[in-house]
């Protein structure tokens, strides 16, 4: 493979911010990740920057902050606590990786769709949406790493990972089909949930509600798949990589406890409560080590880009079409010449 791998920070920001339109993800990157259809992880140019604007509009109104809000918050405290209250009861042991995937999935399927696949629950049940997510994943990461005309050969023949891979898009194929036929349905007779105008409104909606997209089943399926890959596996990953750095620093544990305890009305110190949207936003700590463990541990722990025209990076390098750029997110947040030279410990203060 021709390929230049960077952690200079000149050569991302170039790549990715002053010099963007001439390093789009590339046709490599169409191949490696082609079930996702031509939803905004694939896109590139005009048709992502479209896609871009209309992901915006949709996010950032207030109705699906409200809907964000409720979601977690009901999903936390119906879901993870009870699971976690369970476990505790009967002495048990938990994945918490896998806990928190449960948790992202379920969140983001319904913030994505407004339905609740049920996948956190105290009997931790086999979804089959969720498992088709996972061997889906698995096969994109052998893309990456297998020559493509082997993993070619098993799409042809119909073995190994690329037989996984077939499966798991039927089944994705099915459930986003049915998701999408159920809320035209509700759209179509007016049925909207009790909480709709109280708890704000999914993304699926929004978009039906557009007259461009509404009929454009492809352009929908595409769409939640993207959003569901985005939204389930980065923040589970966020959330173990998080409570595990602080199991293993108990100073960074207390000052956090010292915060929450001194956001806490004195009368409520000793009882047990479920913090709001605008109290953790006051947590100036936990903010802090929240962007701690994501230097050390990214979700997202590499970009590949290929140069639409031949340029010369910040560093001198010189790149051109057949060349796949890759830069490491995991291994420039453990770089001394970026960080200093208590680059690889984890320390809040720093932000």
């Amino acid at each position: 493979m021709n390929m230049l791998v960077t952690v200079d920070p000149s050569n991302v920001h170039y790549i990715m911010s002053s010099n963007f339109l001439n390093f789009p993800k590339g046709p490599k990157f169409l191949k490696i990740f082609d079930f996702l259809g031509d939803g905004i992880f694939n896109s590139d140019s005009d048709l992502w920057r479209n896609q871009r604007k209309l992901a915006q509009l949709q996010l950032s109104h207030p109705k699906f902050h409200q809907f964000l809000a409720k979601t977690t918050q009901d999903k936390v405290e119906k879901g993870l606590i009870k699971v976690l209250e369970h476990v505790s009861k009967q002495g048990l042991v938990v994945d918490l990786q896998d806990l928190f995937q449960r948790l992202t999935f379920d969140t983001t399927c319904i913030l994505v769709t407004e339905y609740d696949p049920g996948c956190l629950s105290i009997d931790l049940p086999h979804v089959p949406f969720s498992k088709a997510m996972d061997d889906a994943n698995e096969a994109i990461f052998i893309h990456h790493i297998v020559p493509e005309r082997v993993w070619k050969f098993q799409r042809w023949v119909g073995i190994g990972h690329e037989k996984k891979l077939r499966n798991a898009r039927e089944t994705l194929d099915h459930i986003i089909a049915k998701y999408i036929s159920m809320k035209r349905d509700e759209l179509s007779r007016e049925i909207k949930s009790n909480d709709e105008e109280e708890g704000g409104v999914d993304l699926l909606t929004s978009y039906l509600n557009e007259e461009e997209i509404e009929s454009d089943d492809k352009f929908l399926r595409d769409t939640i798949l993207n959003f569901m890959i985005a939204g389930r596996d980065t923040t589970s990953s966020a959330l173990t990589c998080f409570f595990w750095l602080v199991s293993t620093h108990p100073d960074v544990e207390e000052k956090i406890r010292e915060e929450l305890k001194s956001n806490i009305p004195t009368k409520e110190a000793n009882k047990w409560r479920l913090f709001g949207v605008e109290e953790v936003s006051k947590l100036v700590y936990l903010h802090s080590a929240l962007c701690e463990s994501l230097r050390l541990y990214p979700p997202v722990s590499f970009q590949h880009k290929e140069p639409r025209k031949p340029d010369t990076l910040p560093s001198g390098h010189c790149v051109d079409p057949n060349v796949k750029i890759l830069f490491s997110l995991y291994a420039m947040g453990r770089m001394k010449f970026i960080w200093g030279e208590d680059c690889m410990e984890f320390k809040s203060e720093r932000w």
